[in-house]
């Protein structure tokens, strides 16, 4: 609590070895024991290593926001498809030799769900603890679907592009529009041939049967001045091969641009 006796916590939620910004509750103005009692998906890489993540953090207005106390959670403690509850003493950091850690922080509480991707479900039959990785058992998705239905992860990787050019500048990066989301690949200065080699990520409830997903590849002034943007042509891709194959990996003409092309992966993984 702050000097008033009073706290504005939320909570930042992450997996380690993750480059993507955390996922954050709501804020609970003025409470000390808050239910925020909300859901969360995280793609999990590697059960056997990976940790949860907690961050317990006091919102302040102005200024950079309060540190309240953390935790992790070993993914291998679970279970697959079995619900499992945890009540932690939240600290200040993960060194157990930090007297700072002696100081009553309050608790946190969390229910947790392992599930899955039906491909890798034989895998995953006992505790995650007893799971090793074998070099014949890493693979990415597999060329077949086991299905077509239900949730899954739609994974969109962004190649590379040729011969793409615009009227004032060559500064390439590609948008990926999908279900009101936008995804965005790094700028690659003054190239006509960028290689962006970048994978987004979408969580998503039911196949995406009857969808189609945007892709753009934009231009944009660097430098001092103005920072005027340009298209330099688009694609869009009806994504039920995707879900009946499991995987579509194709070079698409640029609608609205002479000759460029752009190279697409696109892969659907059912849960």
């Amino acid at each position: 609590m702050d000097f008033l006796g009073t706290s504005d916590p939320y909570v930042v939620l992450s997996l380690s070895g993750e480059r993507l910004p955390g996922k954050k509750t709501t804020v609970k103005m003025k409470n000390l024991n808050p239910e925020w009692n909300e859901d969360f998906k995280l793609i999990v890489k590697d059960p056997e290593t990976q940790v949860l993540e907690l961050h317990v953090n006091d919102w302040e207005k102005v200024g950079a926001h309060d540190k309240l106390g953390m935790q992790v959670i070993p993914l291998k403690s679970l279970q697959p498809h079995e619900t499992k509850s945890y009540t932690l003493d939240l600290v200040k950091n993960m060194n157990p030799n930090d007297p700072h850690n002696m100081k009553q922080r309050g608790k946190i509480v969390v229910e947790m769900t392992f599930r899955p991707f039906r491909q890798d479900t034989e895998r995953f039959s006992g505790p995650l603890d007893g799971y090793h990785r074998k070099a014949s058992d890493i693979r990415s998705v597999t060329e077949e679907t086991s299905g077509n239905d239900g949730a899954g992860l739609l994974s969109v990787t962004v190649q590379s592009a040729e011969d793409v050019e615009g009227k004032k500048h060559n500064n390439p990066y590609a948008l990926v529009l999908f279900r009101g989301e936008t995804k965005k690949t790094k700028l690659i200065r003054k190239s006509r041939d960028p290689t962006w080699g970048e994978e987004f990520q979408f969580m998503l409830e039911e196949a995406p049967l009857q969808d189609t997903i945007h892709v753009e590849v934009m231009s944009r002034r660097t430098g001092l001045g103005f920072r005027s943007k340009e298209s330099l042509g688009h694609v869009d891709i009806n994504l039920i091969d995707v879900v009946n194959n499991g995987r579509i990996n194709e070079k698409y003409h640029l609608i609205n641009s002479r000759n460029g092309k752009i190279l697409i992966d696109i892969r659907w993984k059912t849960i």
